[in-house]
């Protein structure tokens, strides 16, 4: 098996013209069956509500997309980093290192390590596609607003009228969300978030940490796609179209603001979406991809980490390939 459990969501135009559910939240015979609005660990889709919520502090004049960040990060001052702008976040062309093993930052603090980790690479020289940038990323959000990022993307899900998202379960049965992997460390993990590193930083980042339904992770993703159709969007729609343009170039994932985008057939989002088709992939086994050409996107919510660290490349293609098909 791949998963225990599956939500698929497509929309078209803004509408939904196909959801349908499979399984149950663990292979426990017992388990709880999946429904429509069930809420996964999103993984790395975290990072395209946090990305958002950056372009929004843009649109409102309170950060800048190729200004040095070294104002807000003094801690980059005389360093290397001190070139790194928003773009570079955004883009994974920060030269940040992609990540850490937890291991080694159980007793440190995961954001102080994240700001302050050596390059890899010299800024804007080429993509490392890094859960440390946008860990970074996050803690420049807080500094900008003041406020903490569950609440920035709290207020962004607000006003983009985005129901079932949320950093943590609170409030949820633990048996209702679909669990993910077994590790000698914490045990089955269900209820709270899968990332080690979120999980250091109490379940909020800016890599990984929300938990959503597909219908979320939808209108998010149709706030970029009304924008590009002139369809009215609550964004910034010559800021969602840059989102969503070529931001660096990279022979297997090219990179938007904070959006992957298609590169070739052997991409997740498969061979039927057009080449303007963007979208982000989560390790716990979510993805989303949306075509602009057809207005149309292709939510695919698992726990396939419960069965392992596959990959599921294959299916995520299947589910894009049939979804096109159907639409025409």
């Amino acid at each position: 098996m791949r998963y225990s459990a599956a939500v698929i969501r497509v929309e078209r135009a803004g509408a939904c013209v196909y959801e349908a559910t499979f399984g149950t939240t663990t292979r426990a015979p017992d388990a709880l069956r999946i429904a429509c609005d069930t809420v996964f660990d999103l993984a790395s889709l975290t990072k395209i509500f946090v990305s958002t919520a950056a372009l929004e502090c843009v649109a409102g004049g309170r950060l800048a997309l190729d200004a040095p960040l070294v104002t807000c990060v003094p801690e980059w001052r005389g360093r290397p980093h001190q070139t790194i702008t928003l773009r570079m976040l955004l883009a994974h062309t920060a030269g940040m290192q992609s990540g850490a093993d937890y291991r080694t930052l159980l007793d440190v603090n995961v954001g102080t390590f994240a700001l302050t980790a050596e390059l890899v690479a010299r800024p804007g020289e080429r993509v490392i596609y890094s859960d440390l940038g946008f860990i970074a990323l996050g803690l420049i959000l807080e500094r900008t607003t003041g406020t903490s990022l569950a609440s920035v993307v709290a207020g962004l899900c607000s006003r983009l009228q985005i129901d079932d998202v949320a950093y943590g379960t609170r409030g949820r049965d633990r048996r209702s969300i679909p669990a993910t992997e077994f590790d000698a460390w914490r045990g089955l993990v269900q209820g709270f978030v899968h990332d080690e590193k979120a999980y250091l930083m109490n379940g909020i980042s800016g890599h990984a940490g929300l938990f959503g339904s597909a219908r979320a992770v939808a209108r998010l993703t149709d706030a970029y796609l009304a924008a590009l159709a002139g369809r009215g969007s609550a964004l910034d729609p010559p800021l969602a179209r840059a989102a969503v343009e070529l931001a660096a170039d990279d022979p297997i994932l090219r990179r938007g603001l904070g959006w992957a985008l298609k590169t070739s057939d052997e991409n997740s989002c498969g061979a039927r979406m057009s080449s303007a088709t963007f979208g982000h992939t989560g390790f716990t086994g979510t993805s989303v991809w949306a075509d602009p050409a057809r207005d149309c996107s292709v939510t695919l919510l698992t726990n396939a980490v419960h069965f392992g660290r596959v990959d599921i490349r294959a299916v995520r293609a299947a589910v894009c390939d049939a979804a096109i098909e159907a639409i025409g």
